[in-house]
């Protein structure tokens, strides 16, 4: 009787092991920067709390030299508001050694922007654009293009959101997938602060996309300025929706 308790104890056990195992684990790259520090323990509870309902580990960091550990454990490296313009270069090695292997890549608001253009070209490419200017944050209307890509399915057909609406330049010829787009016409994309000239991207202005570079999924997504959209349902889903598509490649209809 003894044994054959202790074979079922063990044998819960290694169930409930089975059950616990997270599907994949995620690297957090969230330090704080001159325009973007409050957003960190509102975004690390948010994603942690997520990964918790959808049983996936996040490894948050605030600090660039994560990059210098074992990176193939992570499923997907996510960039938040920390831009490859704060990686050295034995870090920027590892992260590039990373995505050629097929690691994924998830790209958040101050991420896409690298300073200066043109510095590490490789970067740029990855994100899919560059960055050229963004006009005062403002309320405006997003477009779903793509309903049917994860990133979409908790957001509504024309969602109204207040951001900075980055300006994107294309200097590689980089061919993306639009996920949402601005409406300029719901806002004034000229309106910057003086010394400044901001025109507008016209009808085709993207604020969230996908592409492949390899065998790497990337997820762009230019929103997330403000600390509260951390907390925002709607955005919270648009964000799970990309890092789930670049973590399993799954979802898209």
């Amino acid at each position: 009787m003894k044994r054959l308790v202790v074979g079922l104890l063990a044998c819960f056990a290694f169930i409930s092991a089975s059950w616990a195992e997270p599907q994949f684990k995620l690297l957090v790259l969230g330090g704080p920067n001159k325009y973007h520090y409050e957003y960190i323990p509102v975004a690390r509870d948010s994603l942690e709390q997520m990964g918790k309902l959808h049983n996936f580990d996040v490894t948050w960091a605030t600090q660039m030299q994560a990059l210098e550990g074992e990176l193939k454990q992570y499923a997907a490296i996510v960039l938040m508001n920390s831009s490859g313009e704060e990686f050295n270069e034995k870090q920027r090695k590892a992260f590039e050694e990373y995505v050629n292997g097929g690691g994924n890549v998830v790209i958040v608001h101050r991420a896409v922007i690298f300073n200066p253009p043109g510095a590490w070209p490789w970067y740029e490419k990855l994100v899919g654009r560059s960055f050229r200017i963004h006009p005062m944050l403002q309320t405006a209307v997003i477009d779903t293009v793509d309903k049917n890509f994860p990133a979409t399915f908790g957001v509504p057909q024309r969602w109204i959101w207040s951001d900075e609406w980055y300006e994107l330049t294309n200097p590689y010829n980089v061919k993306i997938n639009t996920v949402l787009a601005v409406d300029e016409a719901s806002y004034d994309p000229t309106k910057i602060w003086k010394g400044q000239v901001a025109n507008g991207m016209g009808k085709d202005h993207p604020v969230a996309w996908y592409h492949q570079v390899g065998k790497s999924r990337v997820f762009v997504t230019t929103l997330g300025h403000d600390v509260r959209a951390y907390r925002d349902p709607q955005y919270l889903a648009h964000l799970l929706g990309g890092m789930y598509w670049a973590t399993t490649g799954r979802g898209i209809r």
